[in-house]
């Protein structure tokens, strides 16, 4: 076999019920028998890292794991991701109705109901096998692209930055759209931090930035800072989604606190602000909040 063949893709499957996991396994050699199944991860975590270590093509998530969520081994994956690598194409696991689901019709990620459905998940299969076929471009991930060594070599460089950003937009988006599924929660008029033995009153204008600490919120102001015992998680369905943006998985920035954003000569992207010398990196699932008009 020549060192040209392009290798068949990979990937990976997180599910916390084992039952399940082999069944979508077995399921996916019937209808693709070409996919290597590189890893098999429990829980979150797992998933998180072995995503990392063994960069596959396709993410098979359970959207309700142990540990971290699919949808947050997601979004950490997209942040820690090398660049240059093309980020996989996602299918997220779920048991959500058909209500529920129409959100992912119109993103770039897939999905598969449990219990996994041979009709269904043949369909999946299909919108697979043709996105890696065009975004094979060179990067030899498709076991069914025809491009030459040579056109390889000139357009791997340019399909992976590409496909890329391309992968964060789309993760951005599903994400986004999942997160306004679920129910709404009361918005937030005041935050209230324990300071000794009394209670500081903060208004939400007075916030430049929330930064995650442990098992804290560190909430910065323009001349002081407070800790509040809750996660960004809890308290981001409480904010105003267009006065606080997320711009990473541990920071949620004022928008009328920034002054600009930023890119370095590696292509990171960070915030300054308008009254707080803090500079704020921008996780690349996020980048797309600060292209210009």
């Amino acid at each position: 076999m020549s060192q040209h063949t392009l290798r068949a893709p990979r990937a990976l499957i997180a599910e916390d019920e084992p039952i399940l996991a082999a069944a979508l396994a077995h399921a996916l050699q019937r209808l693709w028998p070409e996919l290597d199944i590189v890893a098999t991860c429990p829980n979150g975590v797992e998933a998180l890292q072995q995503g990392l270590a063994l960069q596959p093509d396709i993410l098979f998530l359970d959207i309700k794991m142990p540990g971290k969520t699919g949808l947050e081994a997601a979004e950490e994956l997209a942040e820690q991701w090398p660049d240059g690598v093309p980020f996989p194409h996602i299918v997220f696991v779920t048991a959500y109705d058909e209500y529920a689901l129409a959100a992912f019709e119109h993103a770039a990620a897939d999905y598969v109901l449990k219990p996994v459905n041979d009709a269904r998940l043949g369909k999946t299969v299909e919108r697979l096998q043709q996105r890696l076929r065009d975004s094979a471009g060179g990067n030899g991930t498709s076991g069914t692209a025809t491009t030459t060594p040579a056109t390889a070599a000139t357009l791997a460089p340019v399909a992976a930055t590409e496909t890329a950003a391309a992968s964060d937009d789309n993760l951005a988006r599903l994400l986004s759209q999942l997160q306004a599924m679920l129910p709404p929660a009361p918005r937030l008029q005041m935050i209230r931090a324990a300071v000794g033995n009394s209670v500081r009153m903060i208004a939400l204008a007075d916030v430049v930035y929330f930064e995650a600490l442990d098992k804290y919120i560190n909430v910065v102001c323009q001349d002081s800072e407070a800790l509040i015992r809750t996660s960004l998680k809890e308290l981001l369905p409480q904010l105003d989604p267009q006065q606080f943006w997320q711009i990473h998985r541990g920071t949620i920035v004022n928008a009328s606190a920034i002054a600009t954003a930023v890119r370095d000569d590696a292509g990171k992207l960070s915030l300054t602000l308008r009254q707080h010398p803090a500079q704020l990196r921008v996780s690349p699932l996020y980048a797309h909040l600060f292209r210009q008009m």
